[in-house]
């Protein structure tokens, strides 16, 4: 008797797909996603940022099954076990290296932040290293947020789930901002992800997120002066100042990268690529400890000054910090993602009411059902008038299948 034919869920259009990927992989069910940008009469089908996603995908799992179809406006993805690197950290030869085309317009954090959901659930540490044209370390105009946000404001959130935050390390080997027309930038970014667990522990977040307390941050620029990171820590401090005493924000200044020039009368021509800065700054909060991010960066064109660069990041920062919560926005579909595959008990997170009516996390409630998770249980903040939202998800035990109970 033969085994049964698996039941897809079926998904349209390219938003949202590497999150309908990873909940297929850490769920283990196939999906069919079509009319993939079927209606563009220029570039329809998958990007090259979502195909070398695809490829990076196929790296850390073993037995996941693509099929695309050949104008790239349909896809069928079979999920595998998600292996990581198979001879674990610390060895030379088990290091998942992964080259990211020149014609990729969005930052490597759209890489890193899908891969670190998956990573927990592995069955051996994951150790990848993001090299090629491609690399962009910097935000983007796409909206993707800088290394160093994903390094301070992201992985910080794995701790409340039991995940060791000594075991995850964020390295960049070479920094590099969008280079002509937002796309590559030739960067190095190496990710170690060494703490995996059986079961997320369930989140209890819905405290009161308390005053913020101080201000840290880093000023990075590539193959430009280095006394534009002193232009921008100048004017942000200026904002920040009056509010805040205590803070410290890092200037880091790089060469631009050095990649191929692809002329084909010289083969070892290179040009440099990746020029540019930008800014992040982190807040921190005295009693919860938590942590409101903001990042801009200049852009591919050019024509803003350190000065525009400092005052919008700072504005940026408060905005983020008047919106309330436990979580950011850009951190608030890895923190329900988690709690939706932790164990079978409600947790509950405090997020602020603009967040939760954002379309990104509607969307991510959606998906997270049509994928069997329980719905979201909402209900206003009754202890203070800051119109915060307490959302409750009760996890659905899907949890490592890959690693042996202890």
């Amino acid at each position: 008797m033969s085994a049964p034919a698996p039941e897809f869920l079926h998904f349209t259009t390219h938003k949202s797909l590497t999150q309908r990927l990873v909940l297929s992989t850490l769920t283990g069910r196939p999906i069919h996603i079509s009319q993939i940008r079927s209606s563009s009469p220029t570039h329809p089908g998958l990007a090259p940022h979502e195909v070398s996603f695809l490829r990076l995908l196929e790296s850390v799992t073993n037995g996941s099954s693509l099929q695309i179809s050949y104008t790239g406006t349909k896809l069928t993805y079979m999920p595998g076990l998600i292996t990581g690197s198979a001879a674990g950290l610390g060895a030379s030869g088990d290091v998942i290296k992964h080259n990211i085309p020149a014609s990729c317009t969005r930052g490597v954090s759209y890489f890193l932040i899908p891969l670190c959901m998956l990573a927990p659930f592995s069955k051996a540490p994951l150790n990848v290293r993001f090299e090629g044209e491609g690399v962009i370390t910097s935000a983007t105009q796409s909206g993707d947020i800088s290394v160093d946000a994903v390094r301070t404001a992201i992985l910080p959130l794995y701790e409340h789930f039991g995940i060791l935050s000594a075991k995850l390390e964020l390295r960049v080997l070479q920094r590099s901002c969008a280079g002509a027309g937002g796309k590559g930038g030739g960067g190095v970014v190496e990710l170690r992800f060494g703490s995996q667990v059986r079961l997320p522990k369930t989140l209890h977040l819905n405290r009161s997120p308390g005053r913020v307390r101080r201000i840290r941050g880093v000023a990075y620029c590539t193959g430009v002066s280095a006394s534009n990171n002193a232009r921008m820590i100048h004017t942000a401090r200026g904002v920040l100042n009056p509010l805040v005493s205590d803070i410290h924000v890092a200037a880091q200044y790089d060469q631009a990268p050095l990649v191929s020039s692809h002329d084909k009368s010289d083969p070892k021509a290179r040009k440099r690529t990746g020029i540019g800065f930008g800014l992040c700054l982190i807040a921190e909060t005295a009693s919860a400890g938590v942590i409101y991010s903001a990042d801009v960066a200049a852009p591919p064109e050019g024509g803003v000054t350190p000065e525009d660069l400092g005052l919008q990041c700072a504005y940026q920062l408060l905005e983020v910090i008047s919106q309330g919560g436990c979580v950011t926005r850009v951190g608030a579909s890895t923190v329900l993602t988690l709690m939706a595959m932790g164990s079978e008990d409600v947790g509950r997170v405090r997020l602020g009411r603009e967040i939760v009516g954002t379309e990104d996390l509607v969307v991510l409630g959606r998906d997270l059902k049509k994928f069997g998770a329980s719905s979201w249980g909402l209900r206003d903040v009754d202890e203070d008038d800051s119109g915060d939202i307490i959302v409750a998800v009760k996890g659905s035990g899907v949890g490592n299948v890959g690693r042996k109970i202890a």
